[in-house]
């Protein structure tokens, strides 16, 4: 007997669910079809990197922009300041994107010095294997043959520096701290400014007003 206003029992347990199961048994063969994939693209690319030189980036909004990760692509002002040809960059494996700007000389200098660190290790094959002459650029025979192949994903990784801050001994002045407060009184003096400053303003006009009446007397 149903009590007091509840709902209705009505459960469907005679559903065809059957038929309605979803499957992932092609889900090992997909595993073996990408790894497939990349061992072909590297045998393509070689002795090239599989993978384009990226930029770091902070995350977006104030919630993750403590994060880094990889961008889309350098700027050209990043890439100019490392004296890359922006023509020759994107033959090098670096990423290039025209739309980013840059908004802060810490990240700016950051990908600077990445591309130096490149640009650095970075080994030139002559554009044509069997030519005997060398181009102004191109790496020696050395260095060509010592090459390997970088198929991670990163060319270069992406490691964000952990400062530690050594422990020490809590001050009288932070002890004596009130941050609540503190906060507090920064908020009404932020609503509270545009007031005091016309009453501020009004008290001075009334006081030049009140001197210069005494000047007439």
């Amino acid at each position: 007997m149903v009590k007091h206003n509840n709902e209705i029992p009505n459960q469907h347990f005679r559903k065809d669910w059957q038929r309605r199961v979803r499957t992932w048994f092609n889900q090992p063969a997909g595993k073996v079809r990408r790894r497939n994939a990349r061992v072909e693209k590297a045998k393509r690319l070689a002795p090239r990197p599989i993978n384009q030189l990226r930029p770091i980036v902070r995350c977006q909004t104030v919630k993750y922009n403590t994060k880094v990760r990889a961008g889309r692509g350098f700027t050209l002002d990043e890439i100019k300041a490392a004296k890359i040809n922006i023509k020759e960059a994107r033959g090098f494996g670096i990423a290039v994107d025209h739309r980013r700007k840059n908004r802060s000389e810490e990240d700016f200098q950051q990908n600077v010095q990445r591309l130096k660190a490149y640009k650095a290790k970075l080994i030139v094959f002559p554009r044509k294997p069997t030519s005997k002459r060398a181009k102004a650029g191109d790496s020696t025979r050395e260095e060509r043959a010592a090459a390997s192949q970088v198929t991670t994903k990163r060319v270069l990784p992406i490691s964000k520096a952990q400062p530690r801050i050594k422990p020490r001994k809590i001050t009288a002045a932070e002890k004596d701290f009130n941050a609540q407060q503190h906060l507090r009184k920064a908020l009404t003096d932020t609503k509270l400014w545009g007031q005091r400053e016309r009453r501020a303003a009004q008290k001075a006009e009334a006081a030049a007003q009140a001197a210069l009446k005494k000047k007439r007397k």
